[in-house]
């Protein structure tokens, strides 16, 4: 009996730590402060107002809020990392409504209540002669090169029946539609994401290695305003 009881707690060891390698997480942001986030905002004359985000607490707790009225800019986490060796994100976020005339496929209704994004680091030794010179005039203009690729997780206004779609915007960012209309609106819902794999969905072939994470609410197409919070925010293997 002792040794079967022995046998049992080793293979609960074993398997305890088989999960935890199979998890190993690179960094989890829980929104005690926004030391390690950096404001965006855009440089487009359009965007005159800019979206407000700030940690919630209540007792212990701790949220990050984004708060957006006719409003635009995101917030850029410091930490760059390899998505081949961490491919995985999770988070748990909600948002407060979403918005009215909000449509993933029109310029005009391309706006989210909340939005996490990977971009992916352009890399101008793997680039050929017109795209070079097509970052390098972007980057004379805003300081930096944008990115290469982007992979947009969105709360989306309407219902679709394609889970990936490309940005109105551009072709190289591709939407992928994890919440879809009001149903859960007003709940914490808890999202988990294999971003190597939808890469490769999306645009048909692996992704740049090194990647960064940021976070945003727009309003500024819609005219519309919404209040939405992340909980917490993991990235993994």
């Amino acid at each position: 009996m002792k040794r079967s009881i022995i046998i049992l707690w080793s293979i609960v060891a074993f398997a305890a730590t088989a999960i935890a390698q199979d998890r190993t997480v690179l960094f989890r942001e829980e929104f005690n402060s926004l030391g390690d986030w950096q404001l965006y905002t855009f440089p487009y004359p359009k965007i005159r107002k800019h979206t407000v985000y700030s940690i919630e607490t209540n007792g212990s707790e701790s949220v990050l809020r984004a708060k957006s009225a006719d409003a635009a800019s995101a917030i850029v986490h410091a930490k760059v990392f390899n998505v081949a060796e961490y491919p995985k994100a999770r988070w748990r976020w909600k948002v407060s409504n979403i918005y009215r005339k909000g449509d993933s496929r029109a310029k005009a209704g391309d706006d989210y209540p909340i939005r996490i994004y990977l971009m992916f680091e352009y890399d101008p030794e793997k680039a050929g002669v017109g795209e070079r010179a097509a970052y390098g005039l972007a980057k004379m203009r805003f300081g930096s090169y944008p990115p290469q690729s982007s992979l947009c997780y969105v709360w989306a206004s309407k219902e679709e029946k394609d889970r990936i779609i490309t940005s109105p915007y551009t072709d190289r960012v591709k939407m992928v539609l994890l919440r879809m209309g009001p149903k859960d609106v007003g709940t914490w819902q808890e999202e988990e994401v294999n971003i190597l794999e939808d890469y490769r969905t999306a645009f048909g072939t692996d992704p740049p290695v090194r990647a960064r994470i940021a976070i945003m609410n727009d309003s500024d197409n819609t005219g519309e305003s919404a209040v939405s919070w992340v909980d917490y925010l993991e990235v993994f293997k």
